[in-house]
């Protein structure tokens, strides 16, 4: 595909992809992508079958261009209890109705790259999966090597949960991926900041309450010294033996 012009003040604007743009899509995914998706994932996504997806076109271009695709996002919802990260997700199990969104492929233009279009696609992705009420995070892989997109999920606060050895396969080599989650609607981490610090806090009561029963025990165990003054002997209450002590200028009681 070669690579469009961009105008001095391209007007961007983001819409569903459509049937109509099944072609487009197709050599997108092809230019930005190592790996090859079926054509019944493009049927899937241009036909909105359990897929969600938006695209970003560039209205100031002429000559009949100005709907077609610069830049597009898909993805779907899945179950929660039945996704990858329902260890890294805190949520009620019991609640069968749990989900995610997994945004599945991401992809501008070269030449209209670092414009911003893909934080305003993500945008639109945490956009629709905060609106459902039962969703709690969305989550992606990247491939390790893919630095600008890496920096991109950072920065819109996306957290990179996981490395996982060997995930792509590619012309017979194998490549990591990085697991990144955003959580919404008061989904979080089941080891959130807060949570560690309550754990913190709780152990350290558990020690210092230990040690203060350890201290009592002890206290319980050791006699108890009467004061003889004229003779300054202790005296045990305990079988009343005489043991010397030097005077070190604090009271033994």
């Amino acid at each position: 595909m070669v690579n469009p012009k961009v105008s001095r003040h391209p007007t961007i604007c983001y819409r569903p992809i459509r049937p109509s743009d099944l072609m487009i899509l197709q050599q997108l995914h092809a230019d930005a992508f190592p790996i090859r998706y079926e054509s019944e994932f493009f049927q899937n996504v241009v036909n909105a079958r359990d897929i969600v997806s938006w695209g970003a076109v560039d209205r100031s271009r002429p000559n009949g261009h100005s709907d077609e695709l610069i830049g597009f996002v898909t993805a779907r919802i899945v179950q929660a209890n039945e996704s990858e990260i329902g260890d890294l997700l805190s949520y009620d199990s019991a609640k069968s109705d749990q989900t995610l969104v997994y945004i599945l492929t991401l992809g501008v233009v070269d030449t209209y790259r670092n414009l911003g279009i893909a934080s305003s696609l993500i945008s639109e992705v945490i956009k629709y999966a905060s609106n459902i009420p039962t969703c709690r995070a969305l989550y992606l892989h990247v491939i390790s090597y893919n630095i600008p997109a890496i920096h991109l999920y950072k920065k819109m606060s996306f957290k990179c949960v996981r490395r996982l050895h060997g995930f792509y396969l590619i012309n017979g080599q194998h490549y990591d991926s990085y697991l990144f989650v955003y959580y919404i609607n008061g989904g979080r981490s089941p080891c959130s900041p807060l949570e560690l610090v309550t754990v913190a806090v709780s152990y350290m009561r558990r020690g210092l309450s230990s040690v203060a029963a350890r201290l009592r025990k002890n206290e319980e165990k050791w006699p108890k010294w009467a004061k003889c003054k004229e003779s300054r002997r202790l005296v045990g209450t305990q079988g009343r033996r005489n043991l010397t002590a030097e005077c070190t200028g604090c009271e033994c009681v």
